[in-house]
Formats: structure tokens, sequence, C-alpha cells
């Protein structure tokens, strides 16, 4: 990151986007981190409660309370890490969630199972707030490659947590154990948030921007900006000590500034685009066996395979961006209409390797395109509201993953290809959409081009 700077700049210029290039990789690890332990104990809790004498219905409804909580929080708490600045608020969710870890190792009846999904379900958006945080750190043309290779660090934590959960989870009280281990991770993380030099990162920038226009890896466009975004966190800091019926207030206020602003059209884009790529999954394994007569082992494996390569495919952000000039447009237009492709050779596929082929695709254009309208949210939304439109999109993304199955089950009524060829449809429509509203984005692209 370092390398990028230039040779000639003076060492008070090159201090700050030094910090800024450790406070990104630092959230690198807590990304990482973060994914590794809920992996862990996710895949174990249907089995424990189970164990603990719940019947599905039961299962289900507890199941169900964590994917609720998150569609009415995930707004609210974004757009509360904007009042009261991303230190306290993502302090506050890591701690939060490590209690929930904690009461779920202790949880030896259904009730405190129940109990401990709340704290969980209620502060576990970590991740959108660290996303926040990043993209006030770097700048815009520099924010697609960051957050692709945030969501490859975290990847790689989904990708390793159930296997050393599983492992786990053979020993004597193993799922006791594993949800210990996970609160432990997150009390880490809490730590190493802690050491972060907040202060040092808010006078370095500020100074660095003062002595030489920046192109660095982790400094603001422009100086207004940056000036603007440093009065920003100066306030929040004030906010922190603020009546909390002062904050409710505030963050109701700023999600009705939301709700009135022109990005429907956007979050329309990623609720079907969300919800069409779930289709697609939702039936993985069971059409493999249908249709193909594979084993469930082996779409487990293909499953593992597609993960891989959506971390490979968040490395090579950086490179496909300076490819299409920074226009995040036309990134996410093009991996729309790929992924859409892509589901369709899925749907009418006549033998098992067009289905890999396919899979091997679709990792790199469904990575590629959520991380394209995170940014192009940010990009026109405005990144001084980062935290409530990342939470406004969370909570669109959870209310596909509410629809979705019921979806995919009218679909399958009909055929195992039922939810792909309607994914295919949804997809369509996601991209008609953009089409129609090319001049906003493309305007919106030549700003940000020019600011860089």
């Amino acid at each position: 990151m370092e390398e990028e700077e230039d040779e000639d700049g003076g060492q008070g210029a090159a201090g700050a986007p030094e910090r800024s290039g450790r406070f990104v990789r630092c959230l690198y690890v807590v990304g990482f981190l973060d994914l590794f332990g809920v992996s862990m104990v996710v895949p174990l809790m249907n089995l424990h409660i189970k164990s603990l004498g719940a019947s599905h219905t039961v299962a289900g409804i507890i199941g169900s309370l964590y994917g609720v909580m998150q569609l009415f929080s995930s707004t609210f708490v974004g757009c509360w890490s904007d009042i009261v600045g991303r230190q306290y608020s993502l302090l506050a969710c890591i701690l939060l969630s490590a209690l929930g870890y904690f009461l779920l190792g202790t949880s030896t009846t259904v009730l405190l199972f129940a109990i401990s999904r709340v704290p969980v379900g209620v502060f576990k958006h970590t991740l959108s707030i660290s996303k926040a945080l990043l993209s006030d750190l770097v700048s815009e043309r520099d924010r697609p490659l960051v957050m692709g290779r945030f969501n490859a660090a975290s990847s790689v934590g989904f990708i390793l947590g159930p296997v050393v959960g599983g492992y786990l989870a053979e020993l004597e009280s193993g799922f006791y154990q594993t949800s210990f281990i996970c609160a432990s991770i997150f009390l880490l993380n809490g730590a190493l948030v802690w050491m972060l030099p907040w202060n040092e990162e808010n006078t370095g920038n500020r100074e660095h921007h003062q002595d030489r226009g920046t192109n660095s890896f982790a400094a603001k466009a422009n100086n207004d900006l940056h000036f603007k975004s440093a009065a920003n966190r100066a306030v929040t800091n004030n906010n922190v000590f603020q009546s909390p019926w002062i904050q409710v207030a505030t963050v109701l206020k700023k999600i009705k500034e939301i709700a009135c602003s022109n990005l429907w059209d956007i979050f329309l884009v990623r609720f079907l685009m969300s919800v069409a790529i779930l289709l697609y999954y939702s039936n993985f394994t069971l059409a493999l066996e249908e249709r193909f007569g594979v084993k469930p082992l082996f779409s487990g494996y293909l499953t593992s395979y597609s993960s891989a390569l959506g971390v490979l495919a968040g490395c090579l952000l950086g490179p496909i961006t300076r490819l299409y000039q920074h226009n995040t447009y036309r990134v996410l237009l093009h991996s729309s209409t790929f992924t859409c492709m892509l589901i369709l050779l899925y749907a009418s596929a006549l033998n098992i390797w067009m289905v890999i082929l396919s899979s091997t695709f679709l990792a790199f254009s469904t990575t590629i395109g959520r991380t394209c309208i995170i940014d192009l949210e940010l990009t026109i939304g405005g990144n001084e509201a980062s935290g409530t439109l990342l939470g406004v999109g969370q909570s669109v993304t959870s209310v596909g993953r509410i629809i979705a199955p019921l979806l995919s089950g009218i679909a399958q009524e009909f055929s195992p290809c039922g939810p792909p060829s309607l994914a295919v449809g949804l997809a369509l429509v996601a991209i008609l959409i953009m089409n129609a509203n090319k001049q906003k984005y493309c305007s919106h692209g030549n700003v940000k081009l020019k600011n860089q």
C-alpha cells in the first residue's frame, strides 16, 4: 500500500497514509476474525437446539428470530454509527455480540438459547460498520478495491470457520466450547478496534491533505470533502454524550431523509439481484440430485469451490475497476448481465459440466456485483451517511432472505429449474432499471472521475 505513495513526499506527508494503511489492514483482520468466529458456531446451532428438546417448529421460529431482528435493526444501528461515530458504535456492537455468543455457550435450555440470539440479532452489524469506516478512510476511487479485499478477507474466515467448528464439535461439550471461543474472538476484535490510532488517524489525514493533493491508497479525493468529513467526526464525538432520546430522534430524521431521497432504484436493484442469487442457491443441492443424480457431498464441494473463487474475485476488483476507468455503474451493469446469463445457463444445463462452468464464473460476477452496488450506493447517496446507507442496504437484503425461500418453494412446485428461471426474470428487471436510470448513474460516475 505504502509503495503507491510518491517517493519525494516528506516524512510528515507519508505518515498519514501509512497510518491509514495500518488502519485498513487492521479492519481486514477484524473482518476475517468476525466471520471466522460466527461460521464456527452457526452450522452447529440447529443440532444444539434439537438436543435441547426443541421441536422443528420451535427451532424454525427461533432461527427466524435472528433474521427478523437484523431486518429492523440494521438501518438503526448503521444510522446510529453516523451519529455517535464509528469507534463507539463498532466497539458496542462487537462487545454486545460477544455477550450474545457467551450466553449461547451457557444455553442449557431452549429459553436461554432464544435469549442469547437477541443481542446478536440486534447488534451483529460489525461488518457493515467496518465497511462504513473503510468508506470514511479511503478515496472513492480506491473504495471498490478496499471493499473487495475486505470481503475477500471475511470470506476466508467464512471458509475456515466451519472446518474448525466441526472439529471442535466432536469434542465433549463441543458446542459450548465453540461458543466460548467465538465470544473470545469477538473480545479480541474489540481489543484490536480499541487499540487502533483513532485520534492519530483524524489529525494525520488532515495534515496530509494540507501538505499535498493526494491520490493515495487511504486518503480522501479532495480537501473540501476531507475537512467536511473531519468536522463530522468532531460532531459525532460530541453526540456520544447526547441524551438517548436525542440520538433516537436524530436517527429517525436521517432515516426519513434516506427514505425521501432518489435512491429507491439503487435499493430496488440490490433487492432484485439479492433475491435472484438467493433463488439460485435455494434448492441447489436438491436440484443437482434430481436433475443429474449427484450426491450432496459433490454439491458441498462445488459450493466450497465457488466460495474460494469468490475470495479471488475480491482481490481482482482493483484491476477490473482500472480497466473500466473506475466507472462503477458499468462494472455493475456488466456483472449483473453476466450473472443473469450464467443463471440462465445453469437453469438450462444439460450436464454437470455446464453447472460447474456456470458456478465458476458466477462466483466472480456475484462478488463483483455485491461490491459495486455498495460503492454505487455510497457514491450517489454521499459518504456522510455511509452507515445509514449500508444499514438500509442490509435491511433490503434481509427482506430478500425472507422472501426468497417462499418464492423458491412456489417455483419448485412446477420444476427443479423453477427457482433459477425466476431468478433470471428478476435479474432482467434489475438490468432494465439500471439502463432506464443510466443518465443518473453516469453523471455521478463523471463527478467521481473528476474528483480523482
